[in-house]
Formats: structure tokens, C-alpha cells, sequence
């Protein structure tokens, strides 16, 4: 068995071609989906954060709607970008949203991807300390979102409070129990991956990976997944890891499939730098009819190595037609692969 969820950026725009036109739109229509989805029998339903864009931002209003209207559904972020959070107040968040949804949160985290604009953590109040760069930032702000969500309490109490306060130092509340073994790292190369699997984190490797080996995407790919959980036995965690990847992938079962991505089934990786040093690779999307689609997916070894498959979807076209992308790899390829 592999878990098979969805993951969703939320783009919205005006265009008449857009069934996704406004903020409302893109929020509203991905509690449909992932509504949608659980009654199809999906797993999952996670969501991209990038701020100054028009996708969806900030993820806890998101998740406590979702948590309330399904009931087993894993609810998911792939990934929130640490730059930009104050973590105790996220994890006030977090464990709200964690309880709403009797426990299915999925917390995926990291250090950020390209922004929208220069800088932009600064705008929320956030800066690298003196000889710390962005990414020394953003796991700063980890470790102390994993301590927190320990439970323990660090927090001297006011000698006359508002309110009568339990003995002892106090947590930040609410407490989500289990939320702390609910964590994902989405890390871009191997090296974040063992860090991660060290710190009791699972992994979420995207379609995106510093280019470390130049081989074939897939294959990097898996290999950062046997060093993540090489690097977790060793850490002596006695918890299962986690690894989930993310996909475009699309069965062509009917002519708005063949209309839509008829032609994209042909991809290759792509190659791109994230800086001026940093040379990404890009895995391909898959496209094509089942038969073909089952045997191209048989070859991604990343793929075989996770636990977990996040389907990237085309939210602007709506969510029927998203839906249908969802139950067409249920139905038709997930079975052809003993995922089902």
C-alpha cells in the first residue's frame, strides 16, 4: 500500500479562463477538493504556502476548515517556509488546527524556496542574525517549534495572573499530542535530508533538488531517500519514517485529459539555478494513458522508495475536474501498481 494525497499550490487569478479567480476562490475550492477527495478514497490533501503571491498563504484557517469538514483525510503542508515564522505563535496554530482535525495534521516545514520579493521575511519582522545566513535562520526557528511542541513547560508563570495556572513552568497551549512525531522536513539536498532524519523529522522531497551528482532526477532522488533513512536508523528513532515525493502525473482517460496534457507526456528534467550558484534539477511530469502511465511510474525509483505520493494538481481548472485527476490514478493506475 502507498499513500496517495494531493498537493495543491491554490493559484488564483482574474482570468476569465480561471475557474480560481480570487483569494476566496482558491480557499473555498480547496476544502471542496479535499472534501472531494477523502469520499474518492485519497489519503491526503496538503498544500504549497508562498507569500506575496496570489496562492495560498497563510495554511491554519485553511487547515482547521478542512479538519472540520472531513474526518480521516491526512491534512497536510508541502512545505511552510520557516523565514517567516514566529514559532511558538506557530504552534499555537499548529495545534489548534491539529486538534479541530482529531489529529491527522501533517506539519511540512522548511527553509523556503525563491521568493516573491527581496527579501521578504524582513517584511514579516524577520532577519538572519549577525553571521547567520536565511537557512541558519529557518532551522533556528525549527528547533525551537520541535521544543515547543514537546510540551514541557519553559515559561515562568506571573506570581498574581489573570487566571489560576497549573503548578510548575508553563507550555504554550493548546498542546496537540503527537504533533511533534508529525513533522516533515522538505529538504533539497542529501545533506538537509540526514539533518532532518536526525532531528526525528520525515521527509518531503519535491520535484525540485539541488543538482548534486548530475544524474537522472528519480535517481537522486532515491538516493537522498536511502541516506534519510540510513541517517534515521542511525539516530535510533523507534518510530516509522515517513518520506513522501510530489508529482505531476495525469491519466489520460478522456478527451479533457487529452486536451489538457495530451501533449506533456513526453517530459524530461529540467535544469535551472535557484542562484547564481545553486543548480536545481527538476523532475518531469508524467502524462500518457494508463497502461503507458503505469509502466513509466514503475520506473521512477524515487517514487518506489516513498511511502507517500503528493499529486500536484491544477487547481484553476476547479475542483470536478481535479477530482476526476484524483479518482483517475485511484482507479486506473494505483491498482496496476499493487499501490491499491
Amino acid at each position: 500500500m502507498k499513500k496517495i494525497g494531493f498537493l495543491s499550490f491554490g493559484h488564483w487569478t482574474p482570468s476569465p479562463r480561471s475557474q480560481t479567480r480570487s483569494a476566496a476562490d482558491a480557499l473555498l475550492q480547496s476544502i471542496e477538493l479535499a472534501v472531494a477527495a477523502e469520499e474518492l478514497g485519497a489519503d491526503g490533501a496538503y498544500f504549497r504556502v508562498h507569500h506575496f503571491a496570489r496562492q495560498l498563504a497563510s495554511p491554519f484557517p485553511l487547515l482547521a476548515a478542512i479538519g472540520a469538514r472531513t474526518r480521516r483525510i491526512e491534512i497536510g503542508t508541502a512545505v511552510i517556509d520557516m523565514r517567516y515564522e514566529n514559532p511558538l505563535y506557530m504552534a499555537e496554530d499548529a495545534g489548534s488546527a491539529d486538534l479541530i482535525a482529531g489529529g491527522r495534521l501533517q506539519l511540512g516545514i522548511s527553509r523556503g524556496s525563491p521568493e516573491q520579493v527581496i527579501d521578504g521575511c524582513r517584511y514579516f519582522g524577520y532577519a538572519p542574525a549577525e553571521g547567520e545566513s536565511d537557512a541558519d535562520m529557518a532551522r533556528r526557528h525549527t528547533q525551537v517549534l520541535l521544543d515547543v511542541l514537546r510540551g514541557e513547560g519553559f515559561a515562568k508563570p506571573n506570581p498574581r495572573p489573570m487566571f489560576p495556572n497549573p503548578p510548575g513552568l508553563l507550555r504554550v497551549e493548546p498542546h496537540a499530542e503527537g504533533l511533534r512525531d508529525r513533522l516533515w522536513w522538505g529538504a533539497a539536498t542529501d545533506a538537509t535530508a540526514e539533518w532532518a532524519a536526525r532531528l526525528g523529522m520525515h521527509l518531503q522531497s519535491s520535484t525540485l533538488k539541488i543538482d548534486e551528482t548530475g544524474e537522472p532526477f528519480h535517481v537522486q532522488q532515491a538516493a537522498q531517500i536511502r541516506r534519510f533513512r540510513a541517517a534515521w536508523a542511525e539516530a535510533g528513532h523507534t518510530r516509522p519514517a515517513r518520506v513522501s515525493v510530489s508529482r505531476s502525473i495525469f491519466a489520460l482517460v478522456d478527451d479533457r485529459d487529452r486536451r489538457y496534457f495530451g501533449r506533456s507526456g513526453d517530459g524530461e528534467d529540467q535544469i535551472g539555478f535557484l542562484s547564481e550558484t545553486e543548480r536545481a534539477i527538476f523532475g518531469r511530469s508524467y502524462a500518457a494513458e494508463p497502461d503507458v502511465l503505469i509502466e513509466q511510474l514503475r520506473a521512477d525509483e524515487a517514487i518506489a522508495a516513498a511511502d507517500t505520493l503528493l499529486l500536484t494538481v491544477p487547481n484553476q481548472l476547479g475542483v470536478d475536474y481535479n477530482a476526476h485527476v484524483i479518482e483517475a490514478i485511484l482507479t486506473h493506475v494505483a491498482p496496476g501498481l499493487g499501490w491499491r
